[in-house]
């Protein structure tokens, strides 16, 4: 996992650009790569917006994308837990952790979708409309997806984390050994889809 110091803010798009210019003019593909537990309940449209309410869910979009073969930036994200992302499959060599952009962010946001399929953002705070229309235009000329982790306040569908249950221990004693857990998909008005999924170890059946 690649990551980017502390930069003004020709430095930082330029490092960006640097790091996986390589990747510049690699044709689209749609839809992008997906965690194989979430694949019945969504597609990631390329342009489109996501918004996820927990971290797991997070790291598996990194790790199915990143699986399949595709470059992911992942942005203001400090402690994202980097083994919990490879348990679930992800690609690490092929994941850019820019960790804490500060008042940059915007400009790091749009360095990344340039370069990459899918973009990782966490808030740090409010986001005002115009910095959405700006990344709005820009994911859809880049082909790219963006996924927040937060409040964010247009959105092609938001992904939720319901039911959670642990498995391990016996009769108040013993190790956790997985979290089972419902993820719950919703577009606008319409009723969620559900599905299950356990977070170590495989898909529930």
């Amino acid at each position: 996992m690649s990551a980017a110091p502390d930069l003004t803010a020709p430095a930082l798009v330029a490092q960006l650009r640097e790091r996986i210019g390589a990747l510049e003019g690699a044709p689209a593909r749609t839809p992008l790569p997906t965690y194989d537990a979430f694949a019945p309940l969504i597609q990631l449209r390329a342009g489109g917006t996501y918004v996820v309410d927990a971290a797991s869910v997070a790291l598996a979009l990194v790790a199915g994308a990143s699986a399949g073969g595709e470059w992911v930036g992942v942005l203001g994200w400090p402690d994202l837990g980097a083994e919990a992302a490879h348990d679930l499959g992800a690609d690490l060599s092929r994941v850019v952790l820019v960790p804490d952009p500060g008042g940059l962010w915007l400009e790091a946001a749009a360095a990344l979708i340039d370069v990459v399929r899918l973009v990782v953002l966490r808030p740090a705070g409010p986001v005002d409309p115009k910095s959405v229309a700006v990344l709005d235009a820009r994911l859809r000329k880049r082909s790219a997806a963006l996924v927040v982790w937060g409040e964010w306040p247009r959105c092609e569908a938001r992904l939720s984390l319901e039911r959670v249950s642990w498995t391990g221990p016996g009769r108040g004693s013993g190790r956790l050994a997985q979290r089972r857990a419902e993820i719950a998909v919703r577009r606008g008005g319409a009723p969620p889809a559900r599905g299950g999924w356990v977070v170590s170890g495989g898909v529930v059946s």
